[in-house]
């Protein structure tokens, strides 16, 4: 049974009433990524498993109580949620991101925060990071992205392409460019996600000299750039313009 933190209050805290993602001690900040975890000593909380029942049916009453007003969120919370192991908390929180409950999963995601056997995890963040980011809620995304190192981590390879990811989905350009220099900066080696992220979506904003100063970027980060780099144009080749006389 999941028990309850003694510790400082939630960091995140999610109005289902209005469905908006704030951090109680940070101040609001200003203003379609799929990738997996690049390895490194430290596994995620959750690994693909089948969910069990428990897990199942927590996450048809989360759907229920959301659409209806019988029963509430908070009873189901405290009903169901707050019955679950950690594997089936963990699970359930996948589940909703894959069924794109975002709102439902902002809500898990600060309970989860809450519970005594927590601790600040990059794969959980990377994954809420990914899902904010494909629903354009770049300030919610931004704001976990920036927690991060307040709760001792470091962001990763994973971490700062899905935050890259993120910023291009809604066309901040500089900002993503700002982020890759940061990473790269701070020791942290782009993989080849994170390059096909940029230089796709920079070439199909028109910055052909940003994509091809990522371009050169691969000589250095992977092997055999040439080969890559074919592959990156056959798979996703530029769009061209033609004239009508």
């Amino acid at each position: 049974m999941a028990a309850s933190l003694q510790r400082p209050p939630l960091l995140l805290r999610f109005n289902p009433k209005a469905p908006t993602f704030c951090h109680e001690s940070l101040p609001r900040l200003p203003s379609k990524v799929l990738c997996g975890l690049r390895g490194g000593p430290k596994k995620p909380l959750w690994r693909g498993r089948i969910l069990s029942t428990e897990a199942i049916q927590a996450v048809q009453a989360l759907k229920l109580a959301k659409s209806s007003s019988t029963p509430s969120l908070d009873q189901v919370f405290q009903s169901r949620i707050g019955r679950l192991l950690k594997a089936d908390l963990i699970s359930v929180l996948a589940e909703l991101r894959r069924q794109d409950e975002w709102e439902l999963a902002l809500q898990v995601f600060g309970f989860i925060q809450k519970e005594v056997w927590y601790k600040p995890d990059l794969s959980l963040y990377s994954d809420m990071i990914m899902m904010l980011g494909k629903k354009k809620m770049i300030e919610s995304a931004e704001q976990l992205f920036s927690e991060i190192e307040k709760e001792g981590l470091k962001p990763d390879t994973r971490t700062y392409t899905e935050m890259i990811g993120a910023f291009l989905q809604v066309g901040m350009v500089e900002k993503a460019m700002d982020l890759y220099k940061s990473m790269k900066d701070a020791g942290c080696d782009p993989d080849k996600l994170t390059l096909v992220i940029l230089i796709r979506n920079l070439e199909q904003a028109g910055e052909e000299d940003l994509a091809s100063t990522v371009r050169k970027d691969c000589e250095k980060y992977i092997d055999y750039p040439e080969k890559f780099l074919k592959e990156v144009d056959t798979k996703f080749p530029k769009r061209r313009s033609f004239k009508v006389v």
